[in-house]
C-alpha cells in the first residue's frame, strides 16, 4: 500500500469522514517514491488538489497567530501531525504541533540532543529527516525550550496555529519570524 493512502486514512479518521479515500487515490507504482523521504510528481499533485479541495472545505476555520486562514507550512517535506502540510493539532497530538518552522542546524541539534531526532531519516514512517532550510510543524513546548535557550528556529506566523498563543507571547513570536 502507498504510504500517501496512510497518511490521508489517518486524515480520514480526523476529519470523520467515511468517503474521504474514494477522492484521493494513489497507484501503488509510486509508493517507492516515499520510501526514500521525497515526494514525486505523480504523488504530489493529487496532494496538492486535495489540500486545496479539503482545506478550503475543514482549514477555514483554523486561524493562524495572525487570527487570518492558516496557510500551509510545507508539503516537501510534507509535514503537520495529519501530513497534511499544515500545523494543527488533534486529540491524539500530544505534543501540539502547531509551529511552523524554518530548520536550522543549530535547532536540529539542540533537538537531537533534547530526545528528539528531526535529522535522521526513518523510512518506515515515510520521514525523510530534515535539513536546515526545511520548514517542519514543531510541538509549542520544543520551540518554546529552544526560544529559552536561545536557539529558537525562525517560525512562520502565516502558519503557526492560533493555539501557539496559550503557550508563547505574540511578540516572542514576531520577533522570530520569517515572511511567508
Amino acid at each position: 500500500m502507498c504510504v500517501c493512502l496512510d497518511l490521508w486514512g489517518q486524515r480520514e479518521v480526523s476529519l470523520g469522514l467515511q468517503s474521504y479515500r474514494k477522492f484521493h487515490s494513489v497507484p501503488s507504482r509510486t509508493a517507492q517514491c516515499h520510501r526514500n523521504g521525497t515526494i514525486c510528481m505523480p504523488c504530489l499533485m493529487p496532494i496538492l488538489v486535495q489540500c486545496l479541495f479539503w482545506g478550503s472545505i475543514f482549514m477555514s476555520s483554523a486561524k493562524n497567530v495572525l487570527g487570518t486562514s492558516i496557510q500551509p507550512c510545507s508539503l516537501e517535506p510534507l509535514t503537520g501531525f495529519f501530513r497534511d502540510g499544515c500545523c494543527r493539532s488533534g486529540a491524539d497530538d500530544q505534543g501540539l504541533h502547531l509551529v511552523c518552522a524554518e530548520m536550522t542546524v543549530e535547532f536540529l541539534n539542540f533537538s537531537k540532543v533534547s530526545g528528539n531526532d528531526l535529522i535522521t531519516p526513518v523510512p518506515a514512517f515515510g520521514f525523510p529527516g530534515l535539513k536546515p532550510g526545511d520548514r517542519w510543524c514543531l510541538c509549542v513546548q520544543r520551540w518554546k525550550q529552544a526560544f529559552e535557550a536561545g536557539i529558537a528556529p525562525k517560525i512562520i506566523l502565516e502558519s503557526t496555529h492560533i493555539s501557539t498563543l496559550e503557550f508563547v507571547d505574540l511578540e516572542d513570536l514576531q520577533t522570530h519570524s520569517v515572511p511567508i
